[in-house]
């Protein structure tokens, strides 16, 4: 897969708790997107995941979508219903959102997405608008949630 776009990862603790916390900064292409940077990532439950657009003339378009992909090209960022937490994104307001897994018994039961970890996970963007910017911040947990 071609490299479209950038994405720069930064990992860190969230103060003195176990939560990590890992910022993917992303500039889209000429076409407003972004796919095939892959990159390493921790094993670990999301907890939250943070969507900011970028400001002033690098402002995405409304209703940008983004997804984080393992390295089968899975969605790590399904609500549930298998549509990402990052479609249709407000390009004025950051907003915060839980990835889900929903059980498939009689009474669907939701666990929070566990990432493996490993090689291979890319973040996805589309319909941004050309060289516009955005950060998605990913908080994890090592344990069970």
């Amino acid at each position: 897969m071609a490299v479209v776009g950038t994405v720069v990862a930064t990992v860190s603790q969230v103060d003195l708790s176990q939560v990590r916390k890992t910022s993917l900064a992303w500039t889209s292409d000429g076409s407003g997107n972004v796919s095939g940077n892959s990159f390493t990532f921790g094993s670990g439950c999301i907890v939250v995941v943070e969507f900011i657009p970028g400001s002033g003339g690098t402002q995405p378009t409304l209703n940008y979508d983004v997804d984080f992909l393992d390295a089968n090209g899975e969605s790590m960022f399904d609500d549930g219903t298998g549509t990402s937490i990052g479609a249709n994104l407000s390009n004025t307001i950051g907003v915060h959102r839980a990835p889900m897994i929903v059980g498939t018994n009689a009474t669907p039961v939701y666990a929070r997405c566990w990432l493996h970890g490993g090689a291979g996970y890319q973040l996805t963007v589309s319909a941004a608008g050309a060289s516009k910017t955005g950060i998605v911040n990913i908080y994890q947990i090592e344990g069970v949630l």
